[in-house]
């Protein structure tokens, strides 16, 4: 059963997540956790979810961007965004390295500021070390769209929301996104 995903407002979303130490990390408890919150995850549905979403402060998230969210989308879509479908996995406490000075600005929502978006200035190229769930060290080099995942969870895990990043005068609706702004690549509709 999905757990219940915090909205904006709630403490947790602003509060930096304290690490995992490695007994928790391979712990029933833990992997209980990231079974629901996978869950949760495609229930929403969602490419992300970060455990303060759902409002526990540790320093941890789960990614999928799966087939079927991208599925009717243009091979123009698709390579404009540099988007692809990124497997099921798991990241613990981890650091994250911009790799390059270029940003790259999409339209960006979140599970815990339902039906809202913006554009948001994002780092192109990223670096994320941390570990799995398994306690084991990763190193993820990651480009556009997943780069974009990656930062977006590592925010939450320190306090942060994309509407601390976004381009305020393009904050919309969902549904007025879809009326205006769905066809824009810049700020004007």
């Amino acid at each position: 059963m999905p757990l219940t995903i915090v909205q904006a407002g709630d403490p947790v979303l602003r509060r930096s997540a304290r690490p995992l130490r490695p007994n928790e990390i391979r712990s029933r408890e833990i992997r209980e956790l990231i079974q629901q919150m996978k869950e949760t995850m495609h229930a929403a549905p969602g490419v992300g979810l970060a455990a303060q979403q759902i409002g526990q402060g540790i320093q941890l998230a789960v990614i999928e961007d799966r087939p079927e969210y991208i599925k009717d989308w243009t091979p123009e879509q698709l390579a404009e965004r540099e988007r692809q479908a990124v497997p099921f996995h798991v990241i613990i406490n981890p650091k994250i390295t911009l790799i390059d000075e270029e940003r790259v600005e999409y339209f960006e929502g979140c599970l815990s500021l339902e039906n809202l978006m913006a554009l948001t200035p994002r780092a192109r190229r990223v670096r994320v070390e941390c570990v799995d769930e398994k306690g084991e060290s990763k190193l993820i080099d990651a480009v556009d769209w997943y780069a974009r995942i990656l930062q977006h969870e590592i925010d939450h895990l320190n306090g942060t929301l994309y509407i601390d990043r976004m381009q305020s005068r393009t904050f919309a609706s969902l549904e007025n996104h879809k009326r205006y702004w769905s066809k824009c690549r810049r700020h004007d509709p």
